[in-house]
Formats: structure tokens, sequence, C-alpha cells
């Protein structure tokens, strides 16, 4: 049951996603610059362009890669998943919980690095000082879902053993 917040979070995530990518897409100049020397002066940059089809097909990539299992184990495709995790297991619940919230996660830390290379880019308007909050929310997501998925883990290890 939980899992569907798990999926309404990665769908609103995936907008989000969207909503904010294309905004900073449309803020861009012609080349979009990606680091900066010591100086503070463009080092690295591509086309507005590139950086827009690059950036959807990584999107795009990445949440295939990442919801796969999560629809493997939804739609029981092999039987060591049904095993594993059967239908009406918590733990199966909680584990798809867990799978679609960090995609949602990883979608949004994407939108902060998209953020973030909109403040390099935008300087006179935007100070990346102003967003320095959201750009330590990424390895605080990170380490919170990690753990998250450890626990997840070790109540699914104690339950078989105490089946066993």
């Amino acid at each position: 049951m939980y899992y569907r917040f798990g999926k309404a979070f990665h769908f609103l995530s995936v907008l989000f996603f969207l909503v904010s990518f294309l905004y900073i897409y449309s803020a861009l100049p012609d080349l979009v610059t990606y680091e900066l020397n010591e100086e503070g002066l463009s080092e690295k940059f591509i086309s507005k362009s590139t950086f827009f089809y690059s950036g959807i097909i990584f999107f795009l990539i990445m949440n295939l890669i990442l919801i796969t299992p999560g629809k493997m184990i939804e739609n029981q495709s092999t039987p060591n998943l049904k095993r594993l995790f059967p239908m009406g297991d918590q733990f199966r619940d909680y584990i798809l919980t867990w799978i679609y919230s960090f995609v949602g996660v990883i979608n949004v830390s994407l939108s902060i690095l998209g953020l973030f290379i909109h403040s390099i880019n935008n300087q006179n308007e935007i100070a990346s000082g102003d967003f320095a909050f959201f750009f330590y929310l990424v390895p605080i997501f990170f380490v919170v879902w990690i753990v998250g998925l450890f626990w997840i883990i070790i109540k699914k290890f104690k339950s078989i053993q105490n089946q066993g």
C-alpha cells in the first residue's frame, strides 16, 4: 500500500524535473558553462542543445534503469522475486516504496544539479551561494535513503531467520 506513495512521489519528481529543466534550459545562454576556473571564468562549456539533449537522455536512461527492479518485483517477473517478495509481504511494500522514492530522490537531485548549472551561467541574476542549502540536500537525501535500504534489508533478513 505504501508503495503507491512512492509511485506518486516518483511521478511528481518527474514532473518537477521536466518543468525545472525546461525553465533552466530557456534561461541558459547559447554556450552552457559547466566548470569555472579559480578566477570564476568559464573553463568548460557545451552548446545549449547538447546540454538539453544529453540531460533528457541521461534522465530517461536513469529512470528506466532504476525503475526496472521495482517493476520486476511488482510484476513478480522471476520465481526468485516471487519467493523473496511474495504478494502481501510487508517487505515487498517497503522495498517497492524505497525503489520508487529513491528514483524520485534521484530526479530531485538532477533538478538541483540543473539549478547549479543555471546559477553558474546566470551569476548576474542568481548567486550560487543563494542556493547552497539545496546543494547540501543532495548528499543528505542519499545518506537517508541508503540507511533506509539497509534498514529494510536487515529487517527482511531477520524475518527470514525467524521463519527458518
